[in-house]
């Protein structure tokens, strides 16, 4: 049976993971990984509308952990991991090699930073995301960008079955993305970056993942989830799910 999330649940679910036995000898401070100095201003920009301190939080991240980065990009979400593992853990900063330059470029200044140290960058397609090197992981992130291997030349199913394998038995993958409206399914991933929760789950649940819990610290149901997320009216509705590897 999955749970849902809110603020204050997530206070506990992170004290939870802190003494489950899951590597590391302590919980990170997530907030103090969030408030650290030399972060850019652009990221504490990007801060005020992705809540990072409750997304680590919600993904048990834990010092010395391997983690694999779907999409990375810019490097947004991976340097919070990289800040999060320590220099004992490992992350996996993952993207298809076509990457467009200028996301390239932004991801290669990120990496001058000391946090990026334990960061390897992996320019793979997202139907075979996983270096050799990559196994049994603990921990898979897919952040905001789930919906773009709906328009690109990818086999999901192929995908979620190779973040499956990397995995270990009890690891967990988190995905968090742009919420479509009812009925439109993988059709709008282009149009309007979004998904339907209910298609992204059934994709993800047929490689054999098992939903455990899921956020609504990103919810806003005042979202018709009808425009482009680019440009919003009104905050844009995000889901955040938590899948665990029986």
């Amino acid at each position: 049976m999955n749970a849902k999330f809110s603020f204050a649940g997530l206070i506990a679910l992170a004290a939870i993971a802190g003494c489950s036995g899951m590597k590391g000898s302590a919980q990170p401070d997530y907030a103090a990984i969030v408030a650290s100095t030399d972060r850019s201003e652009g990221d504490a920009q990007t801060d005020q509308r992705r809540h990072p301190e409750l997304l680590l939080a919600f993904t048990g991240v834990m010092p010395g952990m391997k983690v694999l980065d779907m999409g990375t990009g810019a490097g947004y979400s991976t340097e919070l991991m990289a800040r999060a593992v320590g220099p004992a853990g490992v992350v996996y900063a993952q993207d298809a090699p076509d990457l467009p330059p200028r996301a390239r470029e932004r991801f290669d200044e990120r990496t001058r930073k000391p946090a990026m140290k334990n960061v390897v960058r992996v320019l793979r397609p997202f139907d075979n995301p996983a270096p050799t090197d990559a196994r049994g992981l603990d921990l898979v992130t897919f952040f905001f960008a789930y919906h773009d291997t709906t328009y690109m030349n990818v086999d999901r199913a192929a995908m979620n079955r190779r973040l499956f394998e990397a995995l270990k038995p009890g690891g967990v993958l988190v995905i968090a993305d742009h919420s479509a409206a009812p009925g439109a399914g993988t059709s709008v991933g282009k149009s309007l970056h979004r998904i339907e929760e209910s298609a992204l789950r059934a994709e993800v649940e047929a490689a054999g993942f098992r939903l455990v819990a899921e956020g609504d610290f990103l919810r806003h149901p005042e979202d018709p989830r009808d425009a482009i997320v680019f440009r919003p009216k009104v905050p844009v509705d995000d889901f955040v799910l938590k899948f665990v590897r029986p």
